[in-house]
């Protein structure tokens, strides 16, 4: 072979080819997991979900109506619920968002002919049925299996507005309203695990000064109350055993003075003002964008900007560790968890649709990239306690995405499904060479891992291999116990940003995984671009 075929066939070799680039020898690092050296309690709430009324999430996506051919029940979509309720969803977080500090529930509720058609001026200008409110919501989560966290209308609503919906959604006959729930169909008081206390109040629901925001979220703070029998007591001054916890607006990312001011008036409370008002949590919004907003490409993609994007995201562990720093100096007891509930990867709309309803395609990368999110909140779920991933379906980095009657899982779908295991679980110390992957000026670490023990006493282990050209062997020490095998499941795929179509619904899904032990030890193979989640056999 010539010098010139020579050159051509080692370009050939190296060019990316949408989203498969040169493969790397195998590389070898270490996972030592302490498995008797507990931590704390990861609250299955870290997997938490979100639904806005925002392009097909709601409208298509949750709801077809009760006279709709795709099979629901009471106009809620079968084949959705039957894909939520097997990853456990534990909490949805609605109306918003931006919609809900536009949302006045009044709309929402009584016989669905009656309901006015609004406008949806947040989300592209598109009408707005309401044919989806509070009753709907709930009837969803109880078909789901999940609880509510409700976000009240604190921009274009009023005090007494949110109190009367709390009173309509938790209160007992004689109340007026408790009758007009009964009334439309529902005699049993709901259960609201969560309050959010408004959204984004230094954007898109204000704006509002940070000093601004705390009186504000005072006064509705102080107003609001859920008079559920499983969740109140006959008396402001007697605790509650089962209270509905309070989530105030806090930092939009890298951002201080919202944390700073909030957990200040929290933490300066005289004895009194506790009887009043509370925030049991303090909500963070954080997107991985790959540059500006809109911009970074869902689908065929190169190495540069896979890269670009993975280590983007890895920046949330820097900012919930800031963040936490500060709440620490006025709440040393963690009391107020950090609330991640608007995270995820945004960008580019799929081609063909309406760019305000932000439906994009979900790759194997966005798979990577939730596994490696979801790491870091179990690594600090001392102080996170709660995440909403944006949004559940239809929506930027959702689970499922829908086409009229047809409906397909995404990748991130299928990486929720194999966390379920540490869903209250506890944490297990552990420490990582992760190793190194590096393009260019970009580096990060090649392998990230979390351990857990769940509540049946099983070990598992989640291990994500972000390097797309090279597999990897992690040699597993287990200091407390001493392993015959492991079993479980990898996601992976010939390319990295290969995706799941309505014509192609299984290009990326788990397959089967194993690995057997050696003195007690185990070393699991990962393909490139892979994550892993697998049982310790003893």
């Amino acid at each position: 072979m010539t010098k010139r075929l020579l050159f051509i066939a080692f370009l050939a070799s190296t060019i990316c080819v949408r989203g498969s680039w040169a493969q790397a020898p195998a590389t070898t690092e270490t996972f030592t997991v302490h498995v008797d050296k507990k931590g704390p309690t990861i609250n299955r709430d870290i997997f938490g979900q979100f639904a806005e009324h925002l392009g097909q999430g709601i409208y298509e996506g949750i709801w077809v109506g009760k006279d709709s051919a795709i099979p629901n029940t009471r106009g809620i979509r079968t084949d959705a619920v039957e894909a939520l309720r097997a990853i456990r969803v534990p909490v949805v977080r609605w109306p918003g968002g931006c919609f809900a500090d536009e949302y006045h529930w009044r709309k929402g509720v009584g016989p669905e002919q009656q309901r006015p058609t609004t406008i949806n001026s947040l989300w592209g200008g598109v009408p707005e049925p309401n044919t989806f409110g509070t009753d709907e919501y709930m009837d969803f989560l109880n078909q789901i299996g999940a609880e509510a966290y409700v976000s009240i209308n604190m921009g274009t609503g009023t005090p007494q507005e949110a109190a009367e919906w709390l009173e309509y959604m938790t209160a007992l006959p004689p109340s007026s309203l408790a009758k007009e729930r009964v009334a439309n169909g529902h005699k049993e008081p709901y259960k609201i695990k969560y309050l959010g206390l408004g959204n984004e109040s230094w954007g898109c629901g204000g704006p509002f000064t940070a000093d601004d925001y705390v009186e504000r979220m005072k006064l509705f703070n102080h107003f609001v109350h859920n008079f559920n029998p499983s969740q109140s007591s006959p008396s402001p001054f007697l605790p509650s055993p089962n209270p509905m916890k309070r989530v105030a607006v806090g930092p939009d990312a890298a951002k201080t003075e919202y944390t700073e001011a909030v957990m200040k008036a929290w933490g300066t409370r005289q004895p009194m003002d506790a009887f009043f008002w509370n925030v049991d949590g303090l909500s963070l919004h954080f997107y991985t964008f790959g540059g500006m907003p809109l911009s970074a490409p869902a689908t065929d993609f190169s190495e540069k900007e896979y890269s670009k994007v993975l280590k983007e995201t890895l920046n949330i562990e820097d900012i919930i560790a800031k963040h936490s720093s500060i709440m620490d100096k006025y709440d040393a007891q963690k009391k107020v968890a950090l609330v991640v509930d608007e995270w995820g990867a945004w960008l580019k709309p799929m081609p063909g649709t309406n760019p305000a309803f932000l439906k994009q395609q979900n790759s194997l990368r966005d798979a990577i990239l939730a596994a490696l999110n979801l790491n870091i909140f179990i690594h600090h779920a001392d102080r996170v306690r709660m995440a909403n991933i944006a949004q559940m379906v239809n929506v930027i980095q959702s689970m499922i995405l829908t086409d009229k009657e047809k409906m397909i899982l995404t990748p991130t779908y299928y990486i929720y499904k194999m966390y379920v295991p540490f869903q209250d679980a506890t944490l297990l110390a552990a420490e990582l060479e992760p190793g190194e992957y590096k393009l260019g000026d970009v580096a990060m670490k090649r392998v990230d891992g979390v351990a857990a023990r769940d509540k049946d006493g099983q070990v598992w282990l989640a291990v994500t291999n972000v390097d797309p050209n090279g597999p990897t062997d992690v040699h597993v020490n287990l200091d407390g116990i001493s392993a015959k095998s492991a079993t479980g499941q990898v996601l992976t795929a010939d390319k990295v940003d290969s995706v799941n179509t309505f014509e192609a619904s299984n290009v990326v899904v788990p397959k089967e995984f194993s690995a057997q032990a050696v003195n007690g030890n185990l070393t699991l193979h990962l393909p490139a671009k892979s994550v892993a989640v697998v049982r310790i056999q003893q």
